[in-house]
């Protein structure tokens, strides 16, 4: 049968967040496994970022979801059993099958064409469009060797499979939003813009004795929604993080944690001296000004009237780089309290002059006080922008990034 939308309500919209998706025809399979119940939730995150959707469902995937709740969630033309006209296939321009059940990874290997599915993978295939698998099973399926053969023989095909993690003995799939962020970057990264872009974030803090230390504060957030839409956007993403209060999804493959400032700049000194290709660098960080002088190896005891700590001018990370970045893109963050805008602009100015950069992202404090991020884009080019949320700001510098 084929289901068709008719429906008027306005509980059918959703909220775009981000145009990851966009002028991208999805073509969703469902297959049977238990994880078709996320199917609503998985559809309606495919909207949010402007996705176009047409969804085939498996026999098995009826019985435990309805077609109904699907069309509603989707908006958009569901199969349901062979039809005389399945042309509209003809226009889609990636696949997600989730979840991908070992049955039906295996009858696609095998060409087997028992289905409106298999025939669409099957096209799919032969069309060479970016096609995902997100398997759900039991943790004696996932862990039999066969498995693992049948999802490297859908790499070695071109496809890509994403798996979730081990909860109550099955291996689930991974949260919605970090399936469309994983398609996206799929997508996406086929296209000529593809760059590799380390991306610092987080706070960073030096002991003065053995359980204290100075810190400044960062929660790593903004660091995090830009790495998240530059990797939506198809690029190669490394994050290199301080202390954060935010936790990062699977998709990101590197990831590396130092939240001492002079450790975490020979990481950056280290992966610039690599043999890889480095694009672009945002320094989103707050690494210390200042730090002590001279540190204890042991707790300094309490009692004492006063505590004097010295400290001295840290390391600029901007500045050590620049000699080994090789002429790549770089953008700072400049911070600043008690300023009018006009004089922020300016001191972001400065600092893209002194450290030779490409563009500054200049915060009042006040306003990221107030969760309220208003900022400005600065550029070589004489560009300031006004930045309201992390969503503009982070395709202010995907825009600047790939001019």
């Amino acid at each position: 049968m084929l289901y068709r939308n008719t429906m008027t309500t306005q509980d059918i919209d959703v909220e775009m967040i981000s145009d990851t998706l966009v002028g991208h025809k999805v073509l969703v399979g469902i297959s049977g496994g238990i994880a078709s119940v996320d199917s609503v939730r998985l559809l309606r995150e495919l909207r949010r970022h402007g996705a176009e959707l047409i969804v085939i469902m498996t026999h098995s995937a009826q019985e435990i979801i309805s077609p109904l709740a699907i069309q509603w969630a989707s908006q958009s033309i569901i199969i349901t059993d062979w039809e005389s006209d399945m042309g509209q296939l003809e226009l889609v321009t990636s696949v997600l099958v989730c979840p991908a059940t070992r049955n039906t990874i295996a009858s696609h290997l095998h060409g087997i064409m028992d289905s409106p599915l298999q025939m669409a993978l099957s096209a799919a295939r032969g069309r060479g469009i970016p096609t995902l698998f997100v398997p759900s099973m039991h943790e004696s399926l996932s862990d039999d060797p066969v498995t693992k053969e049948l999802c490297d023989q859908l790499i070695d095909n071109g496809s890509d499979v994403f798996w979730g993690q081990y909860e109550e003995g099955r291996m689930k799939q991974p949260s919605v939003v970090d399936i469309v962020a994983k398609l996206g970057h799929i997508i996406n990264s086929r296209d000529d813009h593809r760059k590799r872009i380390v991306i610092t974030l987080g706070s960073t803090k030096c002991p003065i004795d053995s359980v204290r230390w100075i810190q400044n504060t960062s929660s790593g957030k903004t660091g995090l929604d830009i790495a998240n839409y530059l990797f939506r956007q198809g690029h190669d993403i490394i994050i290199v993080a301080g202390d954060t209060k935010v936790s990062f999804p699977k998709y990101f493959d590197e990831v590396i944690y130092e939240s001492d400032p002079n450790i975490m700049l020979q990481s950056l000194i280290s992966i610039a001296q690599s043999n890889r290709q480095i694009d672009a660098w945002i320094h989103c960080a707050a690494v210390l000004d200042y730090v002590p002088i001279e540190t204890s190896d042991i707790k300094i005891k309490s009692g004492d009237e006063e505590w004097i700590i010295k400290l001295v001018p840290s390391t600029k990370h901007i500045q050590e780089l620049g000699p080994v970045t090789n002429g790549s893109n770089r953008i700072g963050f400049k911070l600043e309290s008690n300023y009018t805008d006009d004089e922020l602009i300016s001191s972001a100015i400065t600092m893209m002059e002194k450290y030779d950069l490409n563009g500054v992202v200049a915060n009042h404090l006040k306003s990221i006080q107030s969760k309220q991020n208003r900022a400005f884009w600065v550029d070589k080019e004489g560009q300031v922008t006004p930045l309201n949320d992390n969503l503009t700001l982070a395709k202010v510098i995907h825009n600047h990034i790939t001019a």
